[in-house]
């Protein structure tokens, strides 16, 4: 066989694996996350005709530039902040670059201090070096926050600290509402300013104990995400200082930011707000039964090394490590949506090392219909469709 012939081969059992994971995920009959990101046209158009009407008045024009829907998302997401102000921006990869280097030029200093693993550092191309003429160094390769001591004792100056709260890539993880104070304090005597990562800022609350704008307020600047926790069809907003937020319009124009009509985004953001929003701290609290059920179901299963990572998850998503290959999970997934209707682990695996893979966990409304038995028993039927470990 050729070698053109091996790959085409390759890339059919690549498409019908994804095939089988998108109808074993359509026909599941219990899942810990439904998500608008797996849904169809059909039903998120469906979701948004039948619940716009109570957070917006349809029979107002639709937005030019930014005005109307768009300005009220704005105040309503200062409000719930305590900033003076937003700004709503198509995506988050733009509303950090505007923001940082909005700073910078305040500031006098393009060096941003930042986790290796925050977003700007692993998902964006580096688009802060590239398109923003920042420069990013990184205060710790822990894979946590960094501490107050790591902020003093470094040794390099630089104009701001970005913060992505909850860091992502290492598991969803916050420090402590102290922890955070101090850092902020140990930055503010380096004469930085402080940005939150705020993508996933809405589920905090229950890990700090403080309100939203309480958390907020810690911060020069903070951006948030419509879409990762709240069901938004995309968008995000910059908040801060009115000067900063004026600012940060005018650059968000000259970044191609100026769209002319973006209500359908605007109003399932403010959906989101409305329904969502108020529900994110069932789904944290819940997420930490579901973790604590699957660890003892791991452990109940005799598996000889797996991990729940955070132990007690700091929001509604978390981390889950396996001793096997990526695709000897998927497979073992797959196969139990498909012959029991539960899709226990729905997302993709990612290799972490030889024989061993990881997962991220979400825990949403579909997720509170679990007891801790239901995931204990769906943890026994998923292990056992694993090979036997040597």
């Amino acid at each position: 066989m050729t070698d053109t012939a091996e790959q085409g081969d390759e890339r059919s059992a690549e498409e019908q694996l994804q095939e089988r994971r998108a109808a074993g995920y359509r026909k599941a009959t219990r899942v810990l996350a439904r998500t608008g990101l797996r849904a169809s046209v059909r039903e998120r158009l469906a979701l948004l005709q039948e619940t716009a009407h109570e957070v917006y008045d349809l029979d107002e024009p639709a937005d030019v530039y930014g005005n109307r829907i768009v300005a009220t998302l704005e105040e309503r997401v200062a409000a719930l902040l305590g900033t003076e102000a937003a700004a709503f921006f198509p995506t988050g990869t733009m509303a950090q670059q505007v923001a940082l280097r909005c700073w910078a030029a305040r500031t006098g200093n393009p060096t941003v201090a930042l986790h290796p693993l925050a977003h700007p550092e692993v998902h964006e191309r580096n688009a802060f070096r590239e398109v923003s003429g920042l420069r990013t160094v990184h205060v710790t390769e822990e894979p946590r926050l960094p501490t107050a001591e790591e902020i003093r004792g470094f040794e390099e100056p630089f104009g701001a600290l970005m913060l992505e709260l909850p860091l992502r890539d290492a598991g969803f993880v916050l420090p402590s509402w102290e922890e955070l104070t101090e850092v902020v304090q140990a930055a503010r005597e380096r004469d930085a300013v402080v940005h939150f990562d705020g993508a996933r800022l809405w589920e905090t609350t229950v890990h700090f104990g403080r309100p939203l704008h309480e958390i907020a307020d810690l911060a020069d600047s903070v951006y948030v995400s419509f879409y990762k926790s709240l069901e938004g069809f995309g968008g995000a907003a910059l908040a801060g200082p009115k000067s900063l937020v004026e600012e940060a319009k005018t650059w968000r124009h000259r970044y191609g930011g100026a769209i002319f009509q973006q209500f359908p985004t605007a109003l399932s953001a403010l959906v989101g707000l409305e329904r969502e929003l108020p529900r994110l701290p069932d789904y944290v609290r819940h997420a930490r039964v579901v973790a604590a059920a699957l660890r003892e179901g791991f452990t109940e299963a005799g598996l000889p090394w797996a991990r729940v990572h955070p132990g007690e998850p700091h929001t509604h998503q978390f981390q889950v490590w396996l001793p096997y290959d990526t695709d000897v999970l998927v497979e073992a997934a797959v196969r139990q949506a498909e012959e029991t209707g539960t899709y226990l682990f729905v997302g993709p695996w990612a290799a972490k090392g030889p024989g061993l893979s990881s997962i991220e966990v979400t825990v949403t409304a579909a997720g509170l219909e679990w007891t801790t038995d239901d995931v204990r028993a769906a943890v026994a039927d998923f292990t056992a469709r694993l090979p036997e470990r040597a």
